[in-house]
């Protein structure tokens, strides 16, 4: 073989090598961070906004420098409101990508999709959204509420303050709803409603046709009691349903909507006036004023350049847990899995309402709760507060099989203990 053509393919190879090494050097010198929201598809109206408040907490994070002298690297992809979509994605951005941490999910069906893959793969998922409660996973940080951070609370004021008698638990039809109505029912029978003052209701993802249904509410909420109605309804069905509310002139003052999983956001696409005075349970409105809100609202506007904007709950959820994330691996001193999750239970860090939020022994946090009424601007005013944060509790105390199940990583390594048993019955559930 002619020794200059040897030559030449050994240098290309040497270059092409110094590439790979260096590309590799490159990837090594970021922390990959994965965002697993859907940008398509139903649940695009909600979670598109979660991917841009994770985009706007790293570009923050890597303006102070970074993280362990790292810059952090989004990793995006989208799951398109297809829930076995999710555990693809999961496991593509762990397993090929291999972020440290993912910062994911809005519907329980798609965390509960994703949570094989996050244990098996021994990866960290921050889930922003108010749930159902009865899972804690040692591979999941729950930031968002759980049952009696939001659901009970919202029907002690109904029950309280404005004397409600007959209940319409009107949701979409997956586990959140399903799950979250089943406690609901429970707690109102302990409290004395009869069955026949409850009406339940499912409707699948994305129903638009409202006309009937919201018929059958007006219908139930004529019978001469107080009545309310209590919405687990997720996504873009939201739209039609509060514009159906307007169109048959169901009044706050009549029938009082309560929502769990409506915000600013989804207003935002909504015509408010005949809307006025229904409320929504949440741990976070716009509306507060505090300096720290105020300097987030302004970040976001500044970062998605559209002063238009809203802020939402799900987002300050994300915004405590991407801090609480960072907190945990200064400590460890390591972006490792294992060792950041060990890091993680007692850390605090100041959410947007004036108060703390520290993460619990079971892998949720302190949160404050609030009832907002709606406005004509598409905000909250504020009705109601808890007078300190509530503390996440995984296991609800109204359903028989959990009344007597805790959940606790640091000391019983167990999201299932039995403390009757003293039993672990298993990573989660």
């Amino acid at each position: 073989m002619n020794t200059k053509y040897l030559r030449n393919r050994l240098l290309a190879g040497a270059a092409a090598l110094g590439l790979l090494a260096a590309s590799a050097a490159q990837a090594e010198d970021t922390i990959k961070v994965g965002v697993l929201h859907s940008l398509s598809g139903t649940m695009a109206i909600s979670e598109t906004t979660l991917k841009d408040t994770i985009l706007m907490m790293i570009d923050e994070q890597n303006k102070k420098g970074g993280l362990l002298g790292k810059k952090l690297e989004a990793v995006v992809v989208d799951p398109a409101s297809n829930w076995p979509l999710f555990a693809e994605k999961a496991s593509e951005l762990l397993e090929k990508d291999k972020v440290a941490v993912v910062f994911g999910c809005w519907t329980s069906v798609s965390r509960k999709s994703v949570l094989p893959v996050f244990e098996k793969d021994d990866g960290l998922l921050f889930y922003p959204v108010q749930y159902e409660g009865e899972e804690s996973s040692r591979n999941v940080i729950y930031t968002g509420a759980a049952p009696n951070q939001q659901a009970i609370p919202a029907v002690d004021y109904l029950m309280k303050e404005i004397k409600v008698k007959r209940w319409v638990l009107e949701g979409t039809d997956y586990v959140y709803p399903r799950t979250t109505n089943k406690i609901l029912e429970a707690y109102l029978k302990a409290k004395g409603v009869k069955p026949e003052d409850i009406m339940i209701n499912y409707t699948p993802f994305g129903f638009s046709d409202w006309q009937s249904e919201v018929a059958k509410i007006k219908q139930f909420g004529s019978a001469g009691k107080k009545t309310a109605v209590v919405s687990t309804i997720n996504g873009d069905a939201n739209v039609p349903f509060y514009k159906e509310l307007g169109n048959q002139k169901i009044s706050a003052e009549d029938n009082p909507v309560v929502a769990y999983s409506v915000g600013e956001e989804e207003l935002s696409g909504v015509d408010t006036k005949p809307l006025v005075g229904h409320l929504a349970a949440w741990n976070y409105f716009e509306s507060i004023k505090t300096p720290a809100n105020d300097a987030f609202i302004k970040q976001w506007h500044e970062f998605i350049k559209n002063p238009k904007r809203t802020t939402t709950d799900p987002m300050e959820a994300h915004y405590i847990g991407f801090n609480l994330w960072v907190k945990a691996v200064e400590k460890a001193g390591t972006t490792n899995t294992d060792k950041v999750i060990d890091a993680l239970p007692g850390l605090e860090t100041p959410n947007l309402t004036g108060g703390m939020a520290k993460l619990l022994p079971n892998h949720h946090i302190t949160k404050p709760v609030y009832i907002g009424e709606i406005r004509d601007d598409g905000q909250f005013d504020v009705v109601w507060q808890t007078k300190g944060t509530v503390p996440g509790d995984a296991w609800s105390d109204y359903l028989p099989g959990s009344k007597d199940i805790e959940a606790d990583w640091v000391t019983l390594k167990c999201g299932n203990y039995n403390t009757v048993t003293k039993k672990c019955a298993g990573q989660n559930f």
